[in-house]
């Protein structure tokens, strides 16, 4: 059996996050409720590519939700929003020269875009394309950190008071 047939999918509930209630990951099952994901989040938050995680399943016919990190990969997660004025190959060249940085990158649609920085990635270097790009009015971009200590979650937002 190859690794591709036993990837499952893992769930992971945002229910504060500003653009989706949850999300669900790629994920090789390592034995008992260890998993190492084997996709790059694009909505979780202080998850990463190929990071281990415990994840357990509420019932026999759930997802297992992603409960916390086991083991850090090292690999660092940015995401990347392209303005309607750039095409698509334009976006695509553009993440393309961010590879001799040991960059890669998932997509979402057209222009949004999920960046696996490897372990040996100088993350220095990375962002300072990507405030190049974000100057020029290429880009709008966010860092992945936890929001919310022990959360995977955006951090919840206060109600206005009137």
């Amino acid at each position: 059996m190859s690794d591709s047939d036993s990837l499952m999918k893992l769930h992971i509930d945002l229910p504060h996050h500003w653009a989706t209630g949850g999300e669900a990951l790629w994920a090789l099952h390592l034995g008992g409720h260890r998993y190492r994901l084997e996709n790059v989040p694009f909505y979780a938050y202080d998850l990463n590519l190929h990071d281990v995680v415990e994840a357990r399943a509420a019932s026999a016919d759930l997802k297992p939700s992603v409960l916390r990190v086991l083991e850090r990969s090292g690999h660092s997660t940015l995401r990347v929003f392209f303005g309607e004025k750039h095409s698509e190959e334009e976006c695509l060249a553009r993440l393309r020269s961010l590879a001799d940085l040991h960059v890669s990158f998932e997509r979402f649609g057209a222009r949004y875009f999920a960046l696996d920085l490897e372990p040996e990635t100088n993350v220095d270097a990375v962002r300072a394309r990507l405030d190049d790009w974000q100057r020029e009015g290429a880009i709008e971009y966010e860092t992945c950190e936890a929001c919310v200590p022990g959360s995977f979650d955006d951090a919840p937002v206060e109600d206005a008071v009137e």
